[in-house]
């Protein structure tokens, strides 16, 4: 491979004229979470002239201009999986929201269901080869940059460079700005007793040899905490945070038994801390992989024991599943729930679970309830759910009846609405 010059760098010019290559009514991806490129973001929505355009992403970081008018009657938002900044403005109509699996989204783009025009991303510098990575985001990006006509990019000297099937030529960018910035974090919350309650009943589901899938949050955090006293547990997740760094270095994740990518922790992406960058940047353990492979279904069942951890807003008494709503209102996003649960529920020895707390809103509401609210997306289906945890307890509903599934979900609802549940379950004719 043709080494790369010694001058690259200049090459770089202001994110003005980076975006300056955006036309009206294209299609842009846009990096997201820690890599989200928001001087880029920024610039383009900063362009008056432009129009029509549709700007597809996950969960970003950061000011989001195209959640307000003026700019949202020109750039507008397309939500493959909804974060914070974007809730209010996709329940106001001003942007739009996509459910899909994570697995399916990279095809969205391969497959031109959504053609690109445009990708915006931010990357690592490149090394002597020429090579720049996506990062701390594989993810849809990967996608994206091999689907889009363009690439445009933010050259940032602080974003780690990490392994796997990430690299980007620097020579397949377009343009790009340079930038030496600390990357967005996400830092890890107080976990609460409930919440530890509920890490506790989970680590006990986990055996040795097992390999693990979960999220960020109050919840993955608390298993995490009580796994140290495990060993050879593997890891293949969409994601990471820094809750695992601790069982990496004390040696109880070694990925020995994993059948897939054994020897390395596998993941899309990760979100978190500084430390936990500067863990993955030029790590050979650690390989980033479209999420169209970390979330295949034929090959998360490849791995031993897979334990899925998933979180839930609402279940019913049959085993529903709500994980992107509160009622109509958009939440989050279908994510890799599906595509995990599904996977461990075909892995030999695997546990897919979904955990929750029985409660919300300081316990005046249960979340283990007759049906789900009006407009509740099913994320996870009756026919896939199996292990269900709360503060009070572990019920698996695999093989379970209507009534049967009723019973079980309401011995782990707060006491407070389990005689409210049972008098619904003996007066509904078909449990």
């Amino acid at each position: 491979m043709k080494q790369l010059e010694s001058n690259w760098r200049a090459r770089a010019v202001s994110p003005d004229e980076v975006v300056s290559h955006i036309r009206s009514g294209d299609r842009v991806f846009l990096h997201a979470a820690a890599a989200t490129p928001t001087a880029l973001m920024v610039a383009m929505c900063d362009r008056a002239d432009l129009t029509d355009v549709r700007a597809y992403h996950l969960h970003t970081a950061g000011p989001a201009p195209f959640a307000e008018p003026p700019v949202s009657d020109r750039v507008r938002s397309v939500s493959l999986f909804t974060g914070p900044a974007m809730r209010k403005a996709v329940a106001a109509g001003r942007a739009d929201f996509i459910p899909v699996f994570l697995s399916a989204i990279p095809g969205l783009f391969t497959q031109r269901v959504i053609p690109l025009e445009v990708a915006i991303v931010q990357v690592s510098p490149p090394d002597r080869h020429g090579l720049c990575t996506l990062g701390t985001s594989c993810d849809a990006a990967r996608a994206a940059v091999d689907s889009a006509k363009t690439v445009l990019a933010v050259i940032n000297e602080q974003m780690p460079r990490t392994h796997g099937h990430t690299t980007v030529a620097l020579d397949r960018i377009t343009a790009f700005s340079l930038a030496d910035q600390p990357l967005y974090e996400s830092a890890s919350g107080v976990i609460d007793p409930v919440e530890a309650r509920i890490g506790e009943l989970i680590a006990g589901l986990i055996d040795d040899g097992a390999t693990l899938q979960m999220g960020i949050g109050a919840i993955p955090d608390a298993v995490l905490a009580n796994l140290g006293d495990k060993h050879d547990l593997g890891v293949h997740t969409e994601m990471f945070s820094d809750g695992l760094l601790p069982l990496i270095e004390g040696g109880v994740v070694t990925n020995r038994r994993k059948e897939v990518h054994t020897g390395r922790t596998t993941t899309s992406f990760v979100w978190g801390s500084r430390k936990l960058y500067d863990f993955v940047d030029d790590n050979p353990r650690v390989e980033f992989h479209p999420c169209d492979r970390t979330n295949d279904t034929a090959l998360i069942r490849r791995n031993p024991a897979v334990i899925a951890i998933n979180s839930a807003l609402q279940v019913d008494l049959t085993g529903q599943v709500c994980a992107d709503s509160l009622g109509h209102q958009i939440y989050s996003g279908i994510g890799g729930q599906m595509d995990f649960i599904h996977g461990a529920s075909l892995s030999k020895g695997g546990k897919p679970i979904i955990a929750l707390p029985s409660t919300a809103k300081a316990n005046t509401v249960s979340r283990i309830t007759m049906a789900l609210t009006e407009g509740a997306g099913v994320v996870t289906t009756r026919g896939h759910v199996h292990w269900m945890v709360t503060e009070y307890g572990v019920v698996n509903l695999h093989g379970k009846t209507l009534r049967e599934r009723g019973e079980l979900l309401t011995s782990i609802a707060h006491p407070d609405f389990r005689e409210e549940l049972r008098k619904t379950l003996a007066q509904v004719r078909h449990f």
